[in-house]
Order: structure tokens, then C-alpha cells, then sequence
């Protein structure tokens, strides 16, 4: 793995996010690769703004990316986030339980969400927030989740900060030098998606949409879903199933 900068731990703080989002506004932004990781969250958010439940044992940490001309769009470090955990959970479990990715960027072990991903824009740099699931997952009635406790002893939660800021700075070394495409690429493979598949969109408001999944646009990772009729539609934001 490459060198990742040195992650600085709190014990407790609204959001890691809000944290470096604050210092970024504020013009002191942190060296790229450098993380700030909590121990303990209390106003932490997860994707469309949902709240990410705090858990005590469990990773919760933020990095910033500068923008640089001619890199991929900064929407799609969502991918760069989610191959990284699904990495990091990859070695830290040992082949205990595979993790699989979800698009836009959910983790899942057998099929039950085991991270939390978020990027917010601040000027030309990204804030990338992400929560891991290792010694405890939040119930909720209308979705699985899942822990890495559930299959393997509980991870140290800074042994596995370090693992992923290192996997972290190869991906995100892989999408400046080599672009989007082979990001894709290596998505799905560790996806459950392929040509043909069903798939069901649902938004925020409750409607839905079926098909069958027909790629990821190569400029940002949008969903393409072919619709009965045989037309496509072109998704960038939903849940799917």
C-alpha cells in the first residue's frame, strides 16, 4: 500500500466532516492523504441526509481531496471511498466474509450494509467522510446491516484507520493517473451487477423505477437502466435493489 498521511484522533466531535469542512472554509485545509478520526460522533450524516448512528468501536474518520485539473469528476471519488472500505474490510476479515459493493457506494457483507460514504464540495476540494461498522451495526426495521464483529473477532478500530487510509491513497493515486474507467471496472467486479440484470430504482420521495442494469456511465458512474420499452434512463442518485 502507499504511504497515507498520519490520522489524528478525537475522542468526540459533532462530525468529522463538518470538522474538515469547517477547516476548509476557513482556508486551513489539511494535507491530502492527512485523516481526522473520532472515537465518538454525535450529529454524524450519511447519504441524502440521512443520520449515521454513532457505535462506539467503530471507524468514523474524514480526508480532503484537492481537485486537480483534469481529474475525474469529484462526484465519482464516491467509487474511490467504496472500493477502498470494501478493501480494507477485505484484509482486516481475512476471507471470513467477503464484502460486496453496492451502487453508488454502499458496502455490504452478506448483503447487509456495513459503511456509510459521504463527500461534500467545498470550493475545489471534496471532503470524503466515511463510517465502518466494526464492533456494532445499528438496527433499523427497513434495512440490513451488519458488523465486522459479526464474523470475525472485533477489529482495533486505528489498525484498521491505518489500513484504510492506505488502500484509500492507491486508489485515489489509480483515478488521477489512470481516470475513471478502470475504477469502474474494478466496481463491478466486486459488484453483484451485470448486463441484463433486474434492477429497481427508489428516490427520496418514494417512487421507483424498474429495469434491467445496462453499464455505468464512463464520465461519472451514473447508473444507465434499460426500461421495459427498450429506452435507457440515465441515474444519479437513488437507492437500488
Amino acid at each position: 500500500m502507499s504511504g497515507s498521511g498520519p490520522i489524528t484522533w478525537v475522542e468526540e466531535t459533532g462530525s468529522t466532516n463538518a470538522d474538515l469542512a469547517s477547516a476548509v472554509r476557513a482556508g486551513d485545509i489539511p494535507a491530502e492523504g492527512a485523516w481526522h478520526a473520532a472515537r465518538r460522533q454525535s450529529a454524524g450524516k450519511g447519504r441524502q441526509g440521512r443520520e449515521w448512528q454513532d457505535g462506539s468501536g467503530n471507524f468514523m474518520g474524514s480526508t480532503v481531496v484537492a481537485v486537480r485539473k483534469g481529474d475525474p469528476v469529484p462526484a465519482s471519488l464516491s467509487f474511490v471511498a467504496a472500493l477502498a472500505v470494501g478493501q480494507a474490510i477485505d484484509v482486516t476479515l481475512d476471507g471470513a466474509c467477503r464484502p460486496k459493493l453496492k451502487w453508488p457506494n454502499d458496502v455490504l457483507l452478506n448483503d447487509g450494509k456495513v459503511s456509510g460514504i459521504l463527500l461534500e464540495m467545498i470550493d475545489h476540494h471534496v471532503v470524503v467522510g466515511i463510517g465502518v461498522n466494526l464492533a456494532s451495526a445499528p438496527q433499523f426495521s427497513d434495512r440490513k446491516t451488519a458488523a465486522l464483529s459479526d464474523y470475525a473477532a472485533t477489529p482495533d478500530v486505528q489498525s484498521f484507520g491505518v489500513t484504510l487510509a492506505g488502500v484509500f491513497a492507491d486508489y485515489l493515486k489509480a483515478w488521477r493517473k489512470d481516470g475513471l474507467v478502470p475504477i469502474l471496472k474494478a466496481f463491478l467486479h466486486n459488484s453483484g451487477y451485470y448486463t441484463g440484470a433486474p434492477v429497481s430504482v427508489h428516490d427520496a420521495d418514494g417512487s421507483s423505477v424498474q429495469g434491467t442494469f445496462a453499464g455505468l456511465e464512463q464520465v461519472d458512474g451514473a447508473l444507465r437502466l434499460r426500461l421495459a420499452d427498450g429506452s435507457e434512463r440515465v441515474i444519479r442518485a437513488g437507492d437500488i435493489s
